[in-house]
């Protein structure tokens, strides 16, 4: 995301730092690339909403013709808000989860939602809810890798999914309870490399080719997300065209195997986000360590942005481009360390997934200086907190040459608003 004809000093006046901004340009031709990626007979795209459930962005995925992945309860109730349809037929919202918490079970049964069971014990779960109607099933294949191994969604290490070996008993779970299952799922992941994504796609169509066969009530296939966002400069991106005509075959495929038309989907969340917007931060001061017999010492540039606005860096080693608005940017690069407020030594934006300082090359900035730090559009504002009792950053759209606050910065009094005493 280019922000050099943005005025980012006149709305860090209005709004304050650190705050995030989102490109609606930049979102909308991503959006329409996922719905491109899925266009044609027997083809669906969704948005894996939790990488990032701002409405403006539920919004863009409606008008563009995707349905929604939702991952929790809330999730649901929030793309209702947004206008998407509930119930299951079709199935435009589902719910994937491995746990039901915050009453989900209530709302799967209200709404009609088609539920995509990831642990076998969700089965008794809604069974024991009183729900009525069919099912989908998440498979754990046996294989997969995220693009870091914190992010690992396939394999003997991942929590998700029922093991492709016990899904057998699940079945005849489901059979009992009259739950007819009529969707698969998987979700693999990235892996480290551009094209481990394709070779796990290739792989995982093995899978449900097999199980079609012995599942006729199946009417979908899900492949899950994990299309590689290029976050580091000169990265690949990925050839939707190319993945297009995978997606194409495999129906084609799937229908000729299972003798009935199949639908296939594919639910990208980081994708379509990850690169509308920035985080924007202000330099409160440039400082130094030197190096002893512990190690080399390094130069600190402190800003007011910290875990608590992107969690990324700090859970996983994630790269975010970094660039200075100010002084600094004219500046001969050096090697500088980016830090947040936070108390935790782990509140860096340099680091690397083996949880190590990796400096970056920039031009040293005057406190005052704006700091941004860009691809910061999934898995940002979502996965905020109010650590340390600091409110969530404020959220403004950059659309047609204006700046429109979609959601404001959080006060103390909203923190607090849920602090009670009461008998129970």
């Amino acid at each position: 995301m280019d922000v050099s004809h943005i005025p980012l000093a006149e709305i860090a006046a209005k709004v304050g730092t650190p705050f995030y901004l989102y490109d609606a340009a930049e979102l909308r031709l991503r959006m329409g690339e996922l719905a491109g990626l899925t266009r044609g007979p027997n083809l669906q795209g969704r948005y894996a909403m939790k990488a990032n459930p701002a409405r403006t962005v539920l919004d863009v995925a409606r008008e563009f013709g995707l349905w929604i992945d939702a991952v929790s309860a809330n999730e649901v109730l929030r793309a209702k808000l947004a206008g998407f349809p509930m119930g299951n037929e079709p199935p435009v919202v589902m719910l994937t989860c491995d746990v039901y918490r915050d009453g989900a079970e209530r709302v799967l049964i209200d709404e009609g939602i088609l539920p995509n069971i990831g642990s076998p014990g969700q089965v008794r779960d809604l069974v024991e809810a009183g729900f009525r109607g069919p099912i989908a099933l998440r498979v754990n294949p046996g294989f997969g890798h995220g693009h870091v191994q914190a992010c690992d969604t396939g394999g003997p290490s991942s929590k998700h999914g029922i093991w492709f070996e016990d899904l057998g008993a699940t079945l005849d779970a489901a059979a009992a309870a009259r739950f007819p299952v009529v969707a698969l799922h998987a979700h693999v992941g990235t892996g480290p490399q551009i094209r481990e994504f394709d070779q796990n796609m290739g792989r995982l169509a093995e899978v449900f080719g097999e199980l079609l066969a012995r599942l006729p009530e199946v009417a979908a296939v899900n492949f899950g997300g994990g299309i590689p966002h290029p976050y580091k400069p000169g990265a690949e991106r990925y050839p939707m065209g190319e993945y297009h005509e995978f997606l194409v075959g495999i129906a084609e495929d799937f229908a000729q195997k299972a003798g009935r038309p199949i639908r296939v989907e594919v639910e990208p969340g980081r994708y379509g986000v990850a690169g509308m917007a920035v985080l924007v931060a202000r330099v409160t001061d440039v400082k130094s360590t030197r190096s002893n017999e512990k190690g080399p010492g390094h130069t600190f540039v402190m800003v007011d942005a910290g875990f608590t606005d992107l969690v990324r860096p700090a859970m996983y080693g994630s790269y975010h481009g970094i660039s200075i608005v100010g002084s600094g940017a004219e500046r001969e690069p050096e090697p500088l360390v980016v830090a947040g407020p936070l108390c935790e030594s782990g509140d860096v934006f340099t680091r690397d997934d083996q949880e190590l300082l990796q400096p970056r090359m920039l031009g040293r900035p005057d406190p005052g200086d704006l700091l941004v730090l860009h691809d910061a559009g999934a898995y940002g504002a979502a996965m905020s907190s109010n650590y340390c009792s600091m409110g969530r950053a404020a959220q403004v759209l950059w659309e047609d040459g204006r700046a429109t606050l979609i959601a404001r910065r959080e006060s103390l009094d909203e923190i607090v608003r849920m602090e009670c005493k009461e008998a129970l």
